[in-house]
């Protein structure tokens, strides 16, 4: 497989290169980026799948979700990227590895894409690319992706980039829009030692 990837600066701030894509930190300071994050967010497409603890629904819930995500950057907790095409700026969507436990080596990917991005196989790039650097930069043994049991989108992602399906975790995360109501979750994981996947048959 031709190594398509590239990182460069220190965490917590990389930025990452390949398959087509550049991965970056989101800037809270800069309107496209918090526009982007908070469109992301009231996205009926992610609302489907995904409750936030704390709802984002305006200007300042967006400013305050990705100081959030800044902060974990810098405790080493998290990272999370905007993903946007390799020679632009304009974001796609956003990944993240999440809840990184640097004692058992594990984290959490999540990610999702904005609507007029979908169908270019940004979500599979994007998540080959930060799954590699988080194996080779962070270290992590085992990465973990769960979605909402029949977000079959999300089971075809994870399972190009290497994550075989686990099993179903029963009443794991929330209902869509409620916080009193449970949903199954489907579980993939990767291994840093799993066989490498190539990526070349999926993407454009």
């Amino acid at each position: 497989m031709t190594d398509l990837y590239e990182s460069s600066g220190s965490l917590p701030h990389p930025e990452i290169r390949g398959y087509g894509l550049r991965l970056r930190p989101w800037d809270a300071d800069t309107e496209g980026d918090v526009q982007a994050w908070l469109r992301g967010y009231l996205d009926p497409e992610f609302q489907r799948w995904n409750t936030p603890l704390r709802p984002i629904e305006d200007h300042a819930d967006a400013q305050e979700s990705m100081a959030a995500r800044a902060k974990a950057a810098q405790e080493g907790v998290g990272a999370s990227f905007c993903v946007t095409d390799a020679t632009g700026g304009v974001p796609l969507g956003h990944i993240g590895i999440n809840d990184i436990d640097h004692v058992i080596r594990v984290a959490r990917v999540g990610y999702w894409v904005l609507p007029e991005a979908r169908g270019r196989q940004v979500a599979t790039r994007a998540l080959a690319l930060a799954s590699r650097w988080a194996f080779e930069e962070l270290g992590l043994h085992r990465l973990e992706l769960g979605h909402a049991l029949g977000h079959e989108a999300s089971c075809r992602i994870a399972e190009r980039c290497g994550y075989p399906a686990e099993g179903t975790l029963r009443g794991a995360m929330f209902e869509s829009g409620r916080l009193d109501a449970f949903r199954d979750v489907h579980l993939h994981g990767r291994l840093a030692t799993d066989p490498a996947t190539d990526l070349e048959p999926v993407l454009p």
